[in-house]
């Protein structure tokens, strides 16, 4: 089965965003995709969260999960959105430090998949979403990424 994870910066700084995840997404599930793993921390994953649950209206067999990082998580996201109609899901990271958390989950996520959609500036300096972009290229994945230096405007 194909796996697709969303990876993205916490802000998100470009307005035709919506659309091109929506149709990025819908490839997607037109060469195959039917499962769809987001974050929980930042506006990226909402936004793909958001297109995967509209995009879910059209095409009922699609499996949905969220990646929390802590058990308060697990009704609701950092923004107030309830899961009650999407799988939740939560890796062994207790041991790991809680500042590392997003990081040692997003790897998780990554190796589960063959595909990842993200918004990520490369020219940043660092970044958890760099890092995790970086990651997934060494890992061979397909990767679509949407930031345009048209963002930073």
């Amino acid at each position: 089965m194909r796996k697709t994870a969303f990876i993205g910066h916490r802000r998100i700084h470009q307005n035709n965003l919506v659309e091109e995840l929506i149709l990025t997404i819908e490839r997607q599930i037109q060469s195959g995709c039917t499962h769809f793993i987001v974050g929980s921390h930042g506006e990226f994953d909402r936004l793909a969260l958001s297109a995967c649950r509209t995009l879910r209206k059209q095409y009922p067999q699609l499996v949905i999960e969220v990646v929390i990082t802590s058990l308060r998580e697990v009704n609701t996201d950092n923004f107030g959105q309830r899961y009650d109609d999407i799988e939740t899901v939560l890796y062994e990271i207790e041991e790991v430090h809680y500042k590392r958390r997003i990081t040692v989950s997003n790897q998780k996520m990554i190796d589960e998949c063959d595909t990842l959609i993200c918004y990520v500036d490369e020219g940043t300096y660092q970044s958890g979403a760099k890092t995790a972009l970086r990651y997934a290229q060494r890992k061979g994945l397909q990767i679509f990424n949407l930031w345009t230096d048209s963002a930073k405007n």
